[in-house]
């Protein structure tokens, strides 16, 4: 009886020790699934400026560079330009012009990417009381052109519209490094000429979105409409819902210079 007590006894012992060693092989296992740190920056994967990593699920749509909504790098960190930095005169020029224009920024320190980057970038977060949602990194005279169209054309049509001040604009990608879909040409967001306008939040608390507006939305067709043509007046470059499927759900604005000073307002 003793001896038949004591073979279950070490069965147990064994069959413990078997679940152990087991848990710790599939500690190990998971452990080593990941490259990256939970207190780095570092992507467990290279997702690359865009997301390769993710699936092409049915259903999802296809990623496109020219799709605010589709990039997906993981965020950079700003940094301010050196005390030491000296501007050219037409940058300093520049900046006079967005302090008249009533812009809050912030010049940051020169962003180099191979081809992309921009030599004296600025980030702007408002322009007046318009918030700009979130912060957009542009060179200086994209800002300044985008600032003098807000206040000079899209504030006014708000309110002449709506009878409401424009409370909030919120953009999809500012400067951007990646290339125009279809093409392989460097987009103008890689040399932070380019911004992308999703909606438009009212001081009344409306919010209008860029994308086509129903058939009876006369008046959010009316003010959208608007806001194409006179930014064409601004721009050389102004596209959105209409012209092609990658620009369904937002506005384009960039500051192409072209030759002959073409502009393309689609």
């Amino acid at each position: 009886m003793a001896g038949i007590i004591r073979a279950a006894f070490v069965a147990v012992r064994q069959n413990r020790r078997a679940r152990m060693i087991a848990g710790g092989l599939a500690i190990a296992a998971i452990s080593a699934c990941t490259t990256g740190s939970v207190l780095s920056l570092e992507p467990a994967v290279d997702v690359g400026s865009q997301t390769s990593a993710v699936p092409n699920y049915a259903g999802m749509q296809r990623l496109v560079p020219s799709n605010p909504y589709m990039t997906a790098a993981y965020p950079r960190m700003d940094e301010p330009m050196a005390p030491t930095e000296q501007m050219p005169a037409s940058e300093v020029d520049c900046r006079n012009e967005l302090k008249r224009l009533g812009v809050v920024y912030t010049d940051l320190a020169p962003i180099r990417e191979g081809q992309c980057g921009i030599d004296y970038p600025v980030k702007i977060s408002a322009i007046g009381s318009v918030g700009m949602k979130p912060a957009a990194t542009l060179t200086c005279d994209m800002a300044a052109t985008f600032a003098g169209w807000t206040r000079n054309e899209l504030v006014p049509s708000a309110r002449w519209r709506y009878f409401s001040g424009v409370k909030t604009i919120r953009q999809g990608s500012s400067y951007s490094c990646r290339r125009i879909a279809g093409e392989g040409v460097l987009s103008e967001h890689g040399k932070g000429n380019a911004l992308d306008v999703m909606s438009i939040e009212l001081g009344n608390g409306k919010e209008i979105d860029v994308r086509k507006p129903g058939l009876f939305a006369f008046r959010t067709r009316g003010f959208l409409n608007t806001v194409r043509a006179d930014g064409c007046q601004y721009f050389t470059t102004v596209l959105g819902p209409g012209y092609n499927y990658d620009h369904r759900n937002h506005f384009h604005f960039d500051i192409k210079n072209r030759r002959n000073g073409y502009r393309a307002c689609r």
